[in-house]
């Protein structure tokens, strides 16, 4: 049977890695374009029942969905594009990159996004409940935002490089050294400007509407794209 052989194998793997994709990117632009302006509109009584009863529904299905993402694409990476296809196939850096920026945003998920959106959710039970609220919330809430607006940006760049890999041949780099240290600076930068900077600098304000955080991602893939094009391997 063809599912019972290492094609069928890595066939399941990355069709659980579409699966899981799918559902991880999905809740990603339903919380930034329609749940996050709906809470800004919205009544508080109506916000606040949200938060207690819909948000730890996307939430739990939003990191996991990242999680299973992250696993099945670590694994498929390992067993065919290093393993079988090799460090020389131009696919395999192109599917690195992808990876690398997929990594950064599950870490995002996991170790920022999800421990300040539970505080949010704690703080409506409390409140609900009686409770004074919990002063910190406003900041964990506006860092979350940043972070969740930060991988809308890496996502574009993310899905690119993911379909690209196999069906966009890129060229071939002529300095893997200097191809990873230019990547690493502008993909480190984007990530710190997430974790250190307040949301009303300079450099997040793009990232406070949905056309900027948009146009913020498809000028990163065009960066992103030039680089592997200035960079080819001569002759």
């Amino acid at each position: 049977m063809a599912l019972f052989t290492e094609s069928g194998f890595l066939f399941l793997l990355r069709w659980l890695h579409f699966l899981s994709g799918v559902t991880w990117i999905g809740l990603l632009y339903y919380l930034n374009f329609a749940q996050v302006p709906f809470f800004a509109e919205t009544d508080a009584p109506v916000r606040s029942g949200a938060q207690q009863k819909l948000l730890p529904r996307v939430m739990w299905w939003f990191r996991w969905g990242a999680m299973i993402t992250f696993l099945s694409g670590l694994i498929y990476l390992l067993h065919y594009w290093l393993g079988k296809r090799g460090i020389g196939d131009p696919g395999t850096w192109v599917i690195l990159l992808g990876g690398l920026l997929g990594t950064i945003m599950w870490a995002n998920v996991w170790f920022v996004i999800w421990p300040r959106q539970k505080m949010v959710i704690q703080n409506a039970l409390d409140t609900a409940a009686g409770k004074p609220a919990n002063p910190a919330v406003a900041a964990a809430a506006a860092r979350s935002g940043l972070a969740s607006r930060t991988n809308v940006v890496l996502s574009i760049p993310m899905l690119f490089m993911m379909g690209a890999a196999s069906h966009l041949p890129l060229p071939m780099p002529g300095s893997g050294g200097a191809f990873w240290l230019i990547f690493l600076i502008i993909i480190g930068l984007v990530e710190l400007n997430s974790l250190i900077c307040a949301p009303a600098k300079p450099t997040t304000k793009p990232l406070g509407s949905i056309k900027g955080t948009l146009w913020s991602g498809f000028i990163l893939t065009a960066v992103f794209y030039l680089v592997f094009e200035v960079m080819k391997k001569a002759g």
